[in-house]
């Protein structure tokens, strides 16, 4: 598919008001993607494990105008207006105003929570940007007839054209939030070992998974539950004239091909080695752009060595990696719940703020409430 596919054809209806609502959860990166170019390509592909606990949850009122000159919305986080977030939300809607023409049409109420601490590092503008999209792909749906789509439901539109498209326009809010709607693992960015894999939206994890992953547990420790000193954004924008930054992306591809055979075989010691290894790398790059920023705070090496001196004592499978902030996401499989969750509860939590950490599962997406 192409940027053209999701240029609707002219609407067949017309609505007055609605609103609908769309909870999507946040994701966690196994191999990571940092550096991007115009209209939100990744320099490479990435993977993730949907959460199910961290979500953001949309609303998304509207209303026909009589002019159609400007964009008209207002956007409140837990019943707050918040003016601030409005400048994303414009920049957004101009770059998808050619996927959604109806935009201007309507005067919109965003009204929307988090169900974890914004911008801490838990990539609440994934989860955020495609619950939006969500929304706004809902309103579509009702402004279509079946001559818009391939569907062979009278007045209807194709859930898989709705879920390409969604992903399609969240990645214009925040890349990794096209890997936020379906599918407990998500691939973004073309790669030859995922077929129809692509740079546009996320896909669906199209390979065989092991058991050893059903069920696999995330615990996020809150080290910094503060704003990030530096915008994920702006550090995308380091990659450009980086001096290592083309020997990282080929890495990433590298760690894309061997985590589709770790994720087939099972394989927990290269799964620990790979994900770790990504996770540094990616504030590695971050240390080493100019100008230079770390997101990681000393509790964050705290923890990542109490991870390494617990797995060596005892043989557990425990790993962690980290987003573009300063949290630790604690990943470990099913069987060893109680005993990890124990390790936490009496050696890391100290490290946390407040000692508040989230206990996750990975997900299967979004759902419309």
């Amino acid at each position: 598919m192409t940027e053209q596919d999701f240029i609707p054809k002219p609407y067949g209806k017309s609505i007055e008001s609605g609103q609908f609502t769309w909870e999507s959860p946040s994701n966690i990166a196994l191999i990571k993607y940092w550096g991007k170019r115009k209209n939100q390509i990744p320099e490479n592909p990435s993977v993730s494990f949907t959460l199910s606990n961290c979500k953001t949850i949309t609303s998304l009122s509207f209303s026909k105008k009589e002019n159609n000159d400007a964009f008209s919305f207002e956007v409140f986080l837990d019943g707050e207006k918040k003016d601030d977030f409005k400048p994303k939300i414009e920049t957004f809607f101009k770059r998808v105003e050619a996927y959604l023409p109806f935009l201007k049409d309507y005067r919109f109420k965003i009204e929307t929570s988090n169900t974890f601490p914004h911008s801490s590092g838990i990539a609440s503008s994934a989860s955020g940007m495609s619950a939006l999209a969500l929304c706004l792909m809902s309103v579509e749906k009702e402004l279509v007839n079946s001559d818009v789509t391939l569907s062979a439901v009278e007045g209807s539109m194709e859930e898989d054209y709705f879920i390409k498209k969604a992903s399609f326009l969240a990645r214009l809010g925040s890349g990794s939030a096209c890997r936020s709607l379906e599918g407990d693992l998500v691939l973004w960015g073309a790669h030859e070992a995922i077929e129809g894999s692509s740079d546009l939206f996320g896909v669906k994890f199209p390979h065989e998974v092991h058991s050893n992953f059903k069920n696999y547990q995330n615990t996020i420790l809150l080290v910094d539950k503060g704003e990030k000193q530096v915008s994920s954004t702006v550090g995308h924008n380091l990659m450009h004239g980086h001096p290592f930054a083309q020997k990282r992306f080929e890495q990433a591809n590298s760690n894309l091909s061997d985590m589709v055979s770790i994720l087939k075989d099972g394989d927990l010691d290269r799964f620990i080695a790979t994900v770790e290894s990504e996770a540094l790398t990616l504030h590695a790059m971050m240390m080493t752009s100019m100008p230079y920023f770390i997101l990681m705070k000393p509790n964050t090496l705290e923890i990542i060595n109490k991870i390494w001196a617990y797995r060596k004592a005892t043989g557990s499978k425990i790993c962690f990696t980290l987003d573009a902030g300063a949290n630790v996401h604690v990943l470990y499989p099913e069987n060893e719940l109680s005993s990890v969750l124990e390790f936490i509860k009496t050696e890391l939590v100290a490290y946390c703020q407040n000692g508040q950490y989230i206990c996750d599962v990975i997900g299967l997406g979004a759902n419309k409430l």
